[in-house]
């Protein structure tokens, strides 16, 4: 492996993250957050993916093979996205409206598919299979980055439905948008892992469906700020 193709792995790693999180910003582009901020959110999910690994690999080799595992996986990945955003953009006075929860969630979730994904381009373009990390590329583009994004707006809708209750309310709202990504995550898991094509087809439609049901509510958090930028207040 050269640094050809680890250039190579990057760029076919971000290019889907980018091209997601491009219209998530254009969704946000009438109340725009600082490019400043989304930059360090997505490379704070891109540097959760090394955090992950050897946690990950310690639940493989001490849990039972199969769900157990896969469970174990979406709760590292899923709670290191989370908290590496709670501790690092949440608490700042730009994070001031209940959409800004679901986008800086959404762009972790972006970084740390970029990572990921990079990391699955490395073999086959180590080896030349140029068409193999192709379809590696457009799979993840549908399948696996979208999952990620899901499962973190889970716990970004959770903190923005929860905005201005009091500190414990809040904490439940979190823990059950943390629960409800893990359980997407490890349904997607375990659909594309143990399945054949119906079963797969089965996780792409599970994905997909969320994200609708998501940007539905997007629209709704959206709608609510703008009446408040009617207001002058953004």
């Amino acid at each position: 492996m050269n640094i050809t193709t680890i250039l190579y792995a990057l760029f076919g790693g971000l290019l889907p993250a980018v091209i997601w999180l491009y219209f998530l910003l254009k969704e946000d582009s009438r109340c725009p957050e600082p490019p400043r901020m989304i930059w360090l959110t997505f490379v704070l999910g891109m540097l959760a993916v090394p955090l992950v690994l050897l946690p990950e690999r310690y639940a493989e080799a001490h849990l039972a093979a199969g769900l157990p595992v896969w469970t174990a996986w979406a709760i590292i990945e899923e709670t290191m996205k989370y908290l590496l955003v709670a501790i690092f953009i949440l608490p700042r006075r730009l994070v001031d409206e209940s959409p800004d929860y679901v986008i800086y969630m959404i762009t972790a979730a972006l970084g740390f598919a970029a990572a990921e994904n990079a990391l699955f381009l490395v073999a086959p373009l180590s080896t030349s299979n140029y068409l193999a990390g192709l379809l590696a590329g457009n799979m993840r583009f549908i399948g696996a980055t979208l999952l990620h994004v899901v499962a973190s707006a889970a716990i970004g809708f959770a903190l923005a439905f929860s905005y201005r209750k009091p500190r414990v309310a809040r904490a439940l709202y979190a823990a059950g948008g943390l629960i409800l990504a893990v359980v997407l995550h490890t349904a997607f898991n375990t659909l594309i892992i143990v399945g054949s094509g119906r079963e797969t087809l089965g996780a792409f439609l599970l994905v997909w469906s969320a994200a609708v049901v998501f940007f539905a509510l997007f629209e709704i958090l959206k709608y609510f700020r703008y009446r408040r930028l009617a207001k002058n207040i953004c």
